[in-house]
C-alpha cells in the first residue's frame, strides 16, 4: 500500500506521489518566536517529526525547510514592552524552540531559514507580482491585489471573495485599493527595523517570506506544504495566491494538523492556561511528553488535561519495561529490518500513529508472554520488531536519547547500592526471614526503587511520575 494523505486543497486522501522520484521537498510553516512555545507549537514539531521519519523510513531522500518568522508585529511588540532589541526577542526565544525539539527528540530540518536573511528573494517575488499585475505599491506598502486572483482566491480555506472580511494588517488601510488585499511589504515606521527596496524602505508582510524561502530550497514546485489548520486562512491562502500568481506551482501537497486545547478551552495568556514545556517536565518524562503528543491522530483537534498526559505515561511504561526487561535476558537487539505490514499499512493510511501504536501494544503483549515462558527466540524477535516501530516513532525507548543510563549519570552507583541491598533481601528470603526481605523491599520503595521479582532473580528501575 503506497502512503496516502489528507490534502486540504483537495479535500480528500489522496495517494502520495512525489514530483522527483525517490525525493521529496516539504516545507512546514514554524515558529513566531515572540514567546516560549507551548504545548501546542510542539505538537506541531512532534507530528511533522514523524512524517518525516516515515518518508526516510520508506526510502525517500528528503528535504525539509522549516522556517523562522524571525521579525514581525508580535516580536516588535514584546520587544517594546520589554525594552530590548527586537532581534533578542526572536533569538532568545527560538533557541527555547529548538531545545524544546531536541529535548523531544525531533530530528533538525534540512535547512531552518530566517525571514530577516531572505528579503533578496522577496524584492524578486514582489517585483514579479507587480510587473503581472497582481500587485501594487501605496504609500511605502506594496499589496496583493486580490482582485486580480479573485476566481481562484479562497479555494484552499473554502470561501467566497464576496464574504471575506477586510485583511486588517496593516494601520494604512487607507493605502488599499480593495481591504482585502493583504500586505506583501510593510513601510518603515519610525523606531522598527527596516531593508531597503525599490518601493522604499520597509519589512516584510507576514506571508510573503514564506513564498519566497519555499521556492528558494524547495523549487518553484514542491510536494508537501505542512502547518496548523489556524494557519489555512489567510496565511496558506495568501501563499498559494502570491506564488501561483507569479508563475510557481507552489505545494502540491496541503497538510494541516489539528490544534490543542486545554481542558475543553482555548488557550490564552488572558485565561492563564497556556502550557509551557517546563510545566508538562514536572509531571513527565520528555519520552513520555512526546508518546502523548503522538498518539492522537495528527488531524485530530486535542485536548489536554491532566489525566490524558498520566495515560499517556503509563502506556510508554507499558512499552518501555518490555523493552528494558527483555534486553536484560537477551541483550541489546538491534531493530528489525522489517516492520509488520499492519504497522506500515497503518501508517501509509494518512499517518495513522493511533493504529500503529496498537500494533506496538499488541507485540509488547506477545512479547510479555514470551519472556514470561522463558522463550528467548520469541522474546528477540518482539524486542526487535517494538524497536524497529518506535523508532520511526522517535519513541524507541533503548534509543541513546531516552536510555535510562542517558538520563541518569548516577546509575551506576545507586546500581551497586540497590545490589547489596537485594543480596541481603535475598539472603533473608533464603533463611525464610519474610519479614527483614518485606522491610528491605519496603526501604527501597520510599527511596523510589520498584523492585519486580522475576524468573532469572530480582530486578529494579527507579519509580516514574
Amino acid at each position: 500500500m503506497s502512503l496516502r494523505l489528507y490534502d486540504t486543497s483537495t479535500r480528500t486522501v489522496r495517494t502520495f506521489e512525489p514530483l522527483k522520484e525517490g525525493r521529496v521537498g516539504m516545507y512546514v510553516c514554524g515558529a513566531t518566536p515572540q514567546a516560549a512555545p507551548h504545548i501546542g507549537h510542539l505538537r506541531s514539531g512532534v507530528i511533522y517529526d514523524v512524517l518525516l521519519r516515515w518518508l526516510r523510513r520508506s526510502g525517500y531522500e528528503v528535504t525539509f525547510a522549516r522556517n523562522v518568522t524571525d521579525i514581525d508585529d508580535k516580536i516588535l511588540a514584546v520587544a517594546a514592552e520589554a525594552g530590548v532589541p527586537w532581534f533578542a526577542v526572536a533569538e532568545g526565544n527560538q533557541r527555547v524552540f529548538n531545545d524544546g525539539y531536541d529535548l523531544l527528540g525531533c530530528l533538525p530540518p534540512t535547512i531552518e531559514p530566517r525571514a530577516t536573511g531572505h528579503v533578496p528573494e522577496m524584492i524578486v517575488l514582489m517585483r514579479r507580482l507587480i510587473e503581472q499585475g497582481h500587485a501594487y505599491a501605496s504609500g511605502g506598502d506594496v499589496y496583493f491585489d486580490v482582485s486580480s486572483w479573485a476566481d481562484r482566491y479562497g479555494a484552499l480555506s473554502n470561501q467566497k471573495i464576496e464574504n471575506m472580511r477586510s485583511a486588517a494588517d496593516t494601520t494604512t488601510e487607507d493605502c488599499k485599493r480593495d481591504p482585502r488585499d493583504f500586505a506583501l511589504w510593510k513601510g518603515a515606521k519610525p523606531g522598527e527595523p527596516s531593508w531597503e527596496t525599490p518601493w522604499g524602505e520597509g519589512r516584510p508582510g507576514w506571508h510573503l517570506e514564506c513564498s519566497a524561502m519555499a521556492t528558494k530550497y524547495l523549487g518553484a514546485t514542491f510536494d508537501i506544504h505542512g502547518g496548523g489548520v489556524d494557519l489555512i486562512f489567510p496565511h496558506h491562502e495568501n501563499e498559494i495566491a502570491q506564488s501561483q500568481a507569479a508563475g510557481d506551482g507552489f505545494a502540491r501537497y496541503w497538510l494541516h494538523n489539528g490544534l490543542l486545547t486545554v481542558n475543553g478551552e482555548k488557550m490564552s495568556k488572558s485565561v492563564g492556561n497556556v502550557v509551557l514545556l517546563p510545566d508538562l517536565l514536572g509531571k513527565a518524562r520528555p519520552a513520555e511528553i512526546r508518546y502523548y503528543l503522538t498518539a492522537a491522530h495528527y488531524r485530530s483537534l486535542m485536548d489536554y488535561t491532566d489525566a490524558a498526559l498520566g495515560e499517556a505515561v503509563s502506556a510508554y511504561q507499558r512499552i518501555e519495561g518490555f523493552a528494558i526487561r527483555a534486553a536484560e535476558v537477551v541483550g541489546q537487539v538491534a531493530p528489525a529490518t522489517d516492520l509488520p505490514e499492519a504497522f506500515t499499512a497503518a501508517l501509509n493510511d494518512d499517518l495513522g500513529v493511533p493504529q500503529a501504536l496498537a500494533v506496538v501494544h499488541e507485540t509488547v503483549r506477545e512479547g510479555n508472554n514470551a519472556l514470561a515462558a522463558g522463550d528467548e527466540a520469541a522474546t528477540r524477535g518482539h524486542l526487535a520488531s517494538v524497536r524497529a516501530m518506535t523508532d520511526v516513532l522517535g519513541l524507541d525507548p533503548l534509543a541513546p536519547q531516552w536510555s535510562k543510563e542517558s538520563e541518569d549519570d548516577l546509575r551506576p552507583v545507586v546500581d551497586a547500592l540497590v545490589k547489596v541491598a537485594l543480596e541481603q533481601r535475598q539472603a533473608a528470603r533464603a533463611r525464610k526471614d519474610y519479614s527483614a526481605a518485606d522491610a528491605i523491599r519496603d526501604g527501597l520503595t520510599e527511596a523510589g526503587i520498584v523492585v519486580e521479582d522475576t524468573p532469572h532473580g530480582p530486578r529494579w528501575e527507579l519509580k516514574r511520575h
